[in-house]
C-alpha cells in the first residue's frame, strides 16, 4: 500500500459513523438502547440550568392551548357574528360563531393567568428567585402567565414537548429557561421538583393529566403537601364529578379537599400565600 493510498485509507475511516464520539453521535444516541441515557440527560439539563439561574421554587401553571386573549377572542367573535349576519343560512358560519362565542367566553381566563403570573412574579424584581412561574411553555394560558412574569420585568420558565403537530414556544419565556422535551415523565418531573403550588385553568387533556398526577402525588404522600388550585369552579363542576367520586366510594371525602377553587388571580395567590403562611388549607369552600 503506498502512502497515498494509506491516507485515503485512514481518512475513509475518520468518516465512518463508528468513529464519531459517542456523545456526538446523534443517531447512535437516538437508538432505542439509549433511552435510559435520554431519559438521564433530559433530567440533568433543565436541573443544572435551574441550579445555575438559582431557582430555589417555582409555581405551577397549567391550562388549555387553545385560549385567546381577549382582545383577540373579541375580535375573532366580531368576525364570526358578521359571516354569520351576512349568510343566516349557512350552517358552517352558525357553528363558527358558536365556537367564537365559546373562546370569548373562556377568554377571561387568559386574562387572569397572566395577572396571576404578574402577582406572583413581582418579588422578582429584588432579584429573589422563589416562586418562579413555570408553564408548558405553549400558547393560551401558559402564554399568559410567562406573559405576565415578563411583564413584571421576572424570569419565567417554559417545559415544552415534542408532538407530532411541533410545538412552539411562546415569546415571553426567558431564553435561558426554555427547555425541549421528548419524555412526558421527565418534563412531568420537573413541574414537581420545585413546585411550592400547582395553578390548573381550564383545559384538555393535557391539563387534566398534570393536574390529576399532582392529585395522586399528594393523596399518597409522594410529595409534601401543596395549595392545588382550580380556576373557575363552574367549569371544574361540570367537567369532574368530585362529590360522585366520594359517593362512589372511589376517593375518600378527605381527597376531595385537596384542592381549593378561585376565581381571581389575587384570590389564588392568598390561597397560596395562606397556605404557606399557616401550613394548612384555609376551611374547606362550601
Amino acid at each position: 500500500m503506498t502512502e497515498r493510498q494509506r491516507r485515503r485509507r485512514v481518512d475513509s475511516l475518520k468518516h465512518s459513523p463508528s468513529y464519531i464520539k459517542a456523545y456526538e453521535d446523534v443517531d447512535f444516541l437516538n437508538r432505542n438502547e439509549l433511552r435510559p441515557v435520554r431519559l438521564l440527560l433530559e433530567l440533568l439539563k433543565p436541573e443544572m440550568l435551574q441550579n445555575e439561574h438559582q431557582i430555589k421554587s417555582t409555581i405551577v401553571v397549567f391550562g388549555s392551548a387553545r385560549l385567546k386573549e381577549p382582545g383577540e377572542a373579541r375580535a375573532e367573535l366580531a368576525a364570526a357574528e358578521a359571516r354569520a349576519s351576512a349568510a343566516p343560512a349557512d350552517l358552517s358560519a352558525r357553528r363558527d360563531l358558536e365556537e367564537a362565542r365559546r373562546v370569548h367566553a373562556l377568554s377571561r381566563y387568559y386574562a387572569e393567568a397572566r395577572e396571576f403570573g404578574r402577582i406572583v412574579s413581582s418579588s422578582q424584581a429584588k432579584g429573589h428567585r422563589e416562586y418562579v412561574i413555570v408553564t408548558g411553555g405553549g400558547p393560551g394560558i401558559m402564554e399568559a402567565a410567562n406573559r405576565g412574569a415578563h411583564e413584571a420585568n421576572a424570569i419565567s420558565m417554559g417545559l415544552n414537548i415534542t408532538l407530532p403537530a411541533e410545538q412552539q414556544p411562546n415569546q415571553y419565556i426567558t431564553p435561558d429557561l426554555c427547555f425541549q422535551f421528548r419524555y412526558f415523565a421527565i418534563r412531568k418531573m420537573h413541574f414537581m421538583l420545585r413546585a411550592r403550588a400547582l395553578v390548573a385553568f381550564p383545559g384538555g387533556y393535557g391539563t387534566f393529566d398534570e393536574l390529576f398526577e399532582t392529585l395522586t402525588l399528594v393523596q399518597t404522600g409522594k410529595v409534601a403537601p401543596l395549595p392545588v388550585i382550580l380556576f373557575g369552579r363552574e367549569f371544574w363542576e361540570k367537567a369532574v364529578g368530585w362529590e360522585y367520586l366520594v359517593r362512589s366510594g372511589v376517593i375518600s371525602g378527605e381527597d376531595i379537599h385537596l384542592f381549593r377553587y378561585a376565581e381571581t388571580a389575587p384570590e389564588a395567590w392568598d390561597l397560596i400565600t395562606r397556605f404557606h403562611r399557616d401550613g394548612v388549607w384555609p376551611p374547606p369552600q362550601i
